[in-house]
């Protein structure tokens, strides 16, 4: 799993490059990220909707996209509001107070668990990542998308960083 320090430090670019080079080596890779925010979606070959960053990972694995590889997309709507897109079709719009409580998140949690068990019956390795900061310590009891995950998954984890900001990288395992 690549998690990261925050969001736009390269998380998505390196888990492009991952799919490729796992392809290359003879593996068969799949991206997966549980839950991403975009404003724009695109449109599996089954016509749902999934993150445009998963589609890209998917070409560089040269397989098919589908829904699983992003079980939940989050796409913003308004100041505070998004449209919630499950299993790549519309699901309603939440407002973010509500999407962020606790309660319906095991549920949630549901979905992205069976979304992956379904890509890693199918794939090896699954390339997965984290969304944002995985320190946000307020997210992290609802956290579906970061160490919850990788745990879940039984995944070492691999924090990204970006220099430029500052910032450092550091490789953890999480068995």
């Amino acid at each position: 799993m690549l998690a990261g320090t925050g969001s736009d430090v390269g998380k998505s670019l390196i888990a492009t490059g991952l799919c490729r080079i796992f392809l290359q080596d003879g593996y068969s890779p799949a991206p997966f990220k549980a839950q991403n925010m975009a404003l724009n979606s695109y449109a599996t070959p089954d016509g749902l909707e999934i993150g445009r960053a998963q589609a890209v990972q998917a070409e560089a694995a040269v397989i098919p996209c589908s829904s699983d590889m992003n079980p939940i997309l989050l796409k913003p709507s308004g100041e505070h509001t998004s449209q919630v897109v499950l299993n790549g079709k519309p699901f309603g719009n939440r407002d973010a107070y509500s999407y962020f409580r606790k309660e319906g998140k095991e549920e949630l949690r549901r979905f992205a668990h069976e979304a992956f068990d379904r890509l890693s019956s199918r794939y090896n390795p699954i390339v997965l990542e984290g969304a944002g900061s995985i320190s946000e310590l307020n997210l992290r009891d609802g956290d579906i998308v970061n160490m919850s995950m990788a745990r879940y998954a039984g995944a070492g984890v691999i924090l990204v960083a970006d220099i430029d900001r500052g910032e450092f990288l550091q490789v953890y395992m999480v068995r």
